[in-house]
């Protein structure tokens, strides 16, 4: 489908009031891992009497952006780098970009609402060539649509958020877009996350020395050196709907032969995640020996004693992997699989996250531990063939997003194309069901489709 999109206006979007200036200390959790943007869009169709005037939707997303931003006020700042691959965040109210465009086309013609090249036009971009500290942290685009539909495309830095913060601030905006209150008043002290004896009110005093093999390279293909080619392959992008009654199905055959030391039913993500690494080691039609690991975050907040406080804006997840070989995977029942991925889980503990932070600060460097999330970019671990990433969103507040007019219609990542990328949703249209967002080479696509709908019956 062609759509075509005419931008209107980008108007700067500073703190309706003025906000506090100066340096803001980053923890080692923000600096590491992904260090560009996420985008995300948000589908609606808002009723007649929103539709006139013409610019009150804009208007009041206008607004209150400017409102929300006084509370939090370091997503109106930029980033600055410092020596040894570390970030600073400078509050200085350099603002948001927020966009105007418009489009002939209308919401069906989006069908199913695949991200394809069109969400390119609906999401707003960054040119990853400016000088760093010129970036804005969050950038927001609003498109209308012929019928009247329209598309709010969010790109918010994953340095200053994670996803469950990310989610938290889009929440409040739309509770002051409503009239309301702030639900959850943001903080923004990162003590909590600073590992050795920099601070004694830190949570995270005294790191063990643990292992961390979360930080080791990706393995690599079998008689590679390196994964050059792989990150040059083409790649696509599918959404996969898994129905309640599958997911059952997929729980049932993980339980079956649960062992005694995991008494606790396996979690959706658990199971979700052992099925997708276990398909995409068939669809990549792996030797049997080939290595290959499984990358997925874990939260600190209740982890961590004391547990953070509600409010916490930031990043609080740790990236850890689960490893093993392919021919171990598709030959051993899913239980197994998922087994992996529990271990790895129940590991992560207040200890093994302080050990973590600390191993982190002691580099010379983070450059090695940083990620640029851009098709063709040879910066940062790859997470593809004969790896993957998956990303959980089932604990967020990804949906209900009211900012007056009424929930989305759609809500979904806005491209994620890069291979081995995969992020699990919980479905808009049936409790319990799933949707799962994959990206993967051409290649491997087809197959990896037929695999996973065809491991579920059987």
């Amino acid at each position: 489908m062609s759509m075509r999109v005419r931008y209107r206006g980008t108007y700067t979007i500073k703190p309706e009031t003025e906000t506090w200036s100066g340096h803001l200390p980053l923890s080692e959790l923000d600096q590491i891992c992904i260090i560009t943007h996420t985008p995300t869009t948000y589908f609606y169709k808002p009723p007649p009497e929103w539709l006139h005037p013409a610019d009150a939707i804009f208007s009041t997303l206008r607004g209150s952006l400017s409102r929300v931003l006084v509370p939090f006020y370091p997503l109106a700042g930029r980033l600055r780098w410092l020596d040894g691959g570390r970030l600073r965040l400078d509050c200085n109210a350099m603002g948001v970009p927020l966009i105007e465009a418009e489009s002939e086309a209308e919401l069906s013609d989006l069908g199913d609402f695949c991200p394809g090249p069109e969400y390119e036009q609906i999401v707003p971009s960054l040119d990853y060539t400016m000088p760093f500290h010129e970036l804005p942290l969050l950038l927001v685009q609003v498109t209308k649509f012929k019928c009247g539909g329209l598309a709010l495309g969010v790109s918010i830095s994953h340095v200053v958020t994670d996803g469950l913060s990310a989610t938290y601030f889009l929440d409040e905006w739309a509770r002051l877009a409503r009239g309301e209150p702030l639900n959850v008043e943001p903080y923004f002290d990162k003590k909590v996350l600073w590992a050795g004896e920099e601070d004694p009110s830190s949570t995270l005093r005294s790191p063990p020395n643990l292992e961390h093999p979360e930080f080791n390279d990706p393995p690599l293909l079998i008689g590679h050196t390196d994964n050059l080619e792989q990150r040059k392959k083409k790649t696509t992008m599918a959404i996969l709907r898994v129905t309640k009654t599958q997911v059952e199905t997929l729980k049932k055959a993980a339980n079956k032969d649960r062992p005694s030391h995991h008494p606790r039913p396996y979690t959706r993500f658990e199971i979700m995640a052992a099925h997708i690494w276990r398909c995409a080691c068939k669809a990549r039609k792996h030797r049997p020996e080939q290595a290959t690991s499984l990358y997925f975050y874990v939260d600190a907040r209740s982890r961590l004693r004391p547990p953070l406080k509600p409010g916490f804006f930031g990043n609080a997840v740790l990236q850890v992997a689960a490893a093993g070989t392919s021919g171990e995977l598709v030959s051993s029942p899913l239980g197994c699989t998922s087994s992996k991925i529990r271990e790895v889980i129940e590991a992560v503990t207040h200890d093994h996250f302080k050990s973590a932070i600390e191993h982190i600060r002691r580099q010379p460097d983070l450059t090695r531990f940083q990620e640029l999330d851009i098709l063709g970019s040879t910066q940062g671990a790859f997470y593809g063939n004969p790896n993957l990433g998956v990303s959980s969103w089932l604990s967020l507040m990804v949906y209900g997003l009211d900012f007056g007019w009424g929930r989305e219609i759609h809500m979904a990542p806005a491209t994620h194309e890069y291979d081995g990328e995969c992020v699990v949703i919980p479905s808009l249209e049936e409790a319990g069901g799933l949707l799962v967002t994959v990206g993967l080479q051409i290649e491997h696509m087809e197959d990896f489709k037929k695999f996973f709908y065809k491991d579920i019956v059987e």
